[in-house]
């Protein structure tokens, strides 16, 4: 059973794992103390470069939800648990075994997935945070720009095209103003005469007519006596 000790080293190892960005996987077999308190220190504002005995280790990648990392632990192991900048970190780490050839890089650990050692040292040949962060920086300022240039030239046609338009629009109404005027100045249609005051009904006479002689009812001639009939 595993004393107290041991549960609480298990313990540290597996919040390490679970705090760090990434794990690079080493071999120091041959690494003096005086050359690994130096590269210690070199990696000391990017990871944390420990000494890890394998049964440890092993038990807390298990623990940290990462026991793939079991084929990595064999030999003297030496851990840099990657808080910072992980290409940076591999830059450093991969200076150094150049440095100290004890130093031998077996692999790592980044983004749930265990790396060779071929990978691990590929991450050395990579940009770093910062140029990389440069770079897109970059390439959306150019964006932005060209976004911007375009956008001006659109608006430079329509105002273009506006300006035409108006500058259009007073000729077609002059146009049309021209062509109206000969309609405007057609003589108006004779006025009608107005219609003759409507005489009285039953008086068909008018001023310049004579005036008829009524016919006689009919009966007896005037002026003749009743008493001279025969």
């Amino acid at each position: 059973m595993p004393n107290a000790e041991k549960i609480a080293k298990v313990a540290a190892l597996k919040e390490r794992i679970q705090d760090a960005e990434a794990l690079l996987l080493t071999e120091y077999r041959g690494l003096s103390v005086h050359d690994a308190t130096e590269l210690r220190r070199a990696l000391s504002e990017q990871a944390r470069f420990a000494i890890v005995k394998n049964t440890l280790m092993v038990r807390a990648a298990a623990d940290a939800g990462v026991a793939e990392l079991e084929v990595l632990l064999d030999g003297p192991t030496a851990v840099a648990f990657v808080q910072g900048d992980v290409v940076a970190t591999a830059k450093k780490v991969v200076d150094a075994a150049k440095k100290f050839p004890a130093l031998v890089i077996k692999g790592g650990y980044l983004d749930g997935k265990v790396l060779s050692a071929a990978e691990a040292q590929s991450l050395a040949t990579l940009e770093s945070r910062e140029v990389m962060l440069s770079k897109v920086a970059g390439m959306l300022k150019a964006e932005m720009t060209r976004a911007a240039s375009m956008l001006q030239a659109i608006q430079g046609r329509f105002l273009g095209v506006l300006e035409a338009y108006k500058e259009k629009l007073p000729g077609e109404v002059t146009d049309e103003t021209a062509e109206a005027e000969p309609a405007a100045e057609a003589e108006p249609a004779a006025e009608a005469e107005p219609a003759a005051e409507a005489e009285p009904a039953g008086d068909t006479t008018t001023d310049d007519e004579p005036d008829q002689p009524q016919a006689e009812p009919e009966g007896e001639p005037e002026g003749e006596p009743e008493g001279e009939k025969e």
